[in-house]
């Protein structure tokens, strides 16, 4: 049987969003055939790659050891674009996946994946979550909850609880990332959840979800810390999530803190920093900055917290908290086709979406 060709989203140029369309090829043994239903847009990364300000395009990277400007640089075309796809399972030459499954992987804006259960992170999605919710469920999901691990290790924790449960947390920035994290912690308990963030569309967001929102203003930081009071000279937050990707969002997230408190930073930086001040509450409060990426749990939680594990805990949210995020998070959901004009538009800031995916079929 001739197979329609396979369509990808690719950047060909900084600036341009095309789709190619390349032959399928025959499924090997051990794999299975998924079309893609829906696949969800990260614009905070992907703009990076479309406006050619990913720093992979500036300067190489070496995963080995872990340095900037020892590999190879990435250039363009860019063929690989996107973490957040669901599909359906067509064919199966595993017993691994079965046909008919839905699953959420992540492989970028492309209308057919020949999925590897052994070698790439696949998620079935269960009986009655809506689809398009699936978007969350291998990657960005993922990438909250160890945001939560990672607050939990600095205290002595190996739950998604320990850090948050009880406690006050600030969340800097309410884009997807931003609101999944608010929502993950007051789900595991914390005493008050605030979301900071210059946009209107997204402190209504963060309200829907139950969270308290606030303006990102320069007296926030006073505010806050007015209000949340601990002792003599310890005011402020216990922990802050840090998931806006510009320097005065970090900035915002110290001067938020108590006294040698921890940022949990989940943000992507395409420039530099000089709004971080670390002369000033960094060095005077005694702070301390954890980056948290999905490539790595804490140390001290492997094996026992895997991606598999951190796919679980994000379902678990999604069948129990899914209309919520359907109506509050998930802004866009628009045709395939139509993903070159709404890079376009996010690009140029004529438009602005909370979390967006495509839809394809």
């Amino acid at each position: 049987m001739t197979r329609p060709p396979v369509r990808t989203l690719v950047v060909p140029e900084a600036g341009v969003l095309a789709v190619d369309e390349s032959p399928e090829p025959p499924l090997a043994e051990g794999r299975f055939r998924g079309e893609t239903v829906y696949t969800g847009l990260s614009a905070g990364t992907e703009l990076t790659w479309y406006r050619g300000t990913s720093p992979y395009l500036a300067t190489g990277w070496d995963a080995e050891l872990g340095l900037f400007g020892a590999g190879e640089r990435q250039s363009f075309p860019v063929r690989r674009l996107g973490y957040m796809e669901v599909a359906r399972v067509t064919d199966s030459r595993t017993s691994a996946v079965a046909e008919g499954a839905l699953v959420a992987m992540a492989y970028g804006h492309s209308t057919v994946v020949h999925g590897d259960p052994v070698g790439q992170h696949v998620v079935v999605l269960p009986a009655g979550l809506d689809p398009v919710l699936g978007v969350y469920a291998a990657h960005l999901g993922p990438i909250c909850a160890n945001g939560l691990l990672h607050a939990a290790a600095d205290v002595g924790g190996a739950d998604l609880a320990a850090g948050v449960r009880g406690r006050l947390v600030v969340v800097t920035g309410g884009g997807a990332i931003g609101l999944l994290v608010g929502l993950l912690a007051r789900v595991h308990g914390a005493d008050e959840v605030v979301v900071v963030d210059p946009t209107p569309s997204r402190r209504a967001a963060a309200t829907g979800l139950g969270l308290t929102a606030v303006d990102d203003t320069p007296d926030v930081a006073r505010e806050l810390k007015t209000r949340w009071r601990h002792g003599a000279a310890d005011h402020g937050a216990d922990v802050v999530f840090q998931c806006r990707g510009t320097a005065a969002a970090l900035a915002t997230a110290l001067r938020c803190l108590r006294p040698q408190g921890t940022v949990v930073d989940l943000a992507f930086y395409t420039g530099g920093a000089d709004d971080v001040g670390l002369g000033e509450e960094f060095h005077h409060n005694g702070l301390s900055v954890r980056a948290a990426q999905i490539g790595r749990v804490p140390r001290g939680l492997g094996p026992s917290w895997d991606r598999r594990r951190l796919s679980a805990e994000t379902l678990s949210l999604l069948q129990d908290h899914g209309a919520a995020v359907r109506a509050h998070l998930l802004t866009d959901v628009v045709p395939f086709d139509d993903a070159p004009q709404l890079f376009a538009d996010l690009s140029a800031r004529r438009r602005h979406v909370l979390s967006a995916a495509f839809e394809v079929g």
